[in-house]
């Protein structure tokens, strides 16, 4: 039995959207499940067994996992999802991730460039990865079916921040001109799933928002167009373990 359910955050005639807050990071994990061949993917597991025990209660197959980037808060449940769900479980990562030391279990490698996309598919729904850097090399966001999940490139009010091994500010402010590109060829209605639940300015704390609402708030994608503003961003490095470690990677690769 699951200690807590996940929530449901879109069903459609093609889809079902799952949501679970899951571990101390305030990690959200989205299960994928095409209602036409009941074959399910799971984004950034962070609990590989919780979400096996999902589908195993909902009768879908678990066949694979997507994962946005490879920070350890994003893969932690990979290896366990694969070993439930044997030698046919497919990871999918994109190449670029290999440049910050990823080693983890994967089948599947996206090779778009950034600021590009390419297919992938869960039963007969199609998605396009986008190779979205800045937060990490290889950072990827999907995009199909009213959704966009965005891991930690795009979160809610803000972005992730850029100082982290492999992270890069110019790529991130590219990636965000890229994206709101996108976003405005998309319905005003469309979901904005990110990596992380974090609150607003306003206090509140929402795991979700529809496009045409993060257009017009998102403090990040408001800056993209203005130097002064985009250098004040606060969010984009911080003075932490986290920076320190990232300096003595870097340090060791020159």
């Amino acid at each position: 039995m699951l200690n807590h359910s996940p929530k449901v955050v879109l069903d459609t005639k093609e889809i079902i959207v799952l949501q679970a807050q899951l571990g101390e990071w305030d990690n959200l994990n989205h299960l994928l499940i095409c209602k036409k061949t009941k074959d399910a993917v799971i984004i950034d597991p962070f609990d590989g067994k919780y979400w096996h025990d999902v589908c195993d209660e909902n009768g879908w197959n678990l066949g694979s996992a997507w994962l946005t980037h490879s920070h350890w808060d994003h893969t932690k449940g990979v290896e366990e999802a694969q070993q439930i769900g044997g030698e046919n479980f497919e990871i999918y990562i994109h190449q670029n991730e290999m440049q910050r030391g990823w080693q983890g279990p994967h089948t599947n490698l996206f090779t778009c460039a950034e600021m590009s996309g390419e297919n992938v598919m869960v039963g007969q729904l199609s998605f396009t990865a986008h190779c979205t850097p800045g937060h990490t090399p290889g950072h990827t966001t999907f995009i199909g079916h009213g959704l966009v999940l965005s891991g930690d490139c795009l979160f809610l009010g803000r972005c992730g921040r850029c100082d982290l091994f492999g992270g890069n500010a110019n790529k991130q402010r590219q990636t965000l001109r890229y994206l709101r590109d996108i976003l405005t060829t998309l319905n005003s209605s469309d979901i904005v799933l990110p990596g992380h639940q974090y609150a607003l300015e306003d206090g509140t704390l929402p795991s979700m928002m529809d496009v045409a609402t993060l257009l017009l708030s998102n403090s990040a994608i408001l800056a993209i167009d203005d130097d002064q503003a985009w250098n004040s961003l606060d969010f984009l490095a911080f003075d932490d373990s986290m920076a320190e470690k990232a300096k003595r990677q870097r340090a060791r690769d020159q």
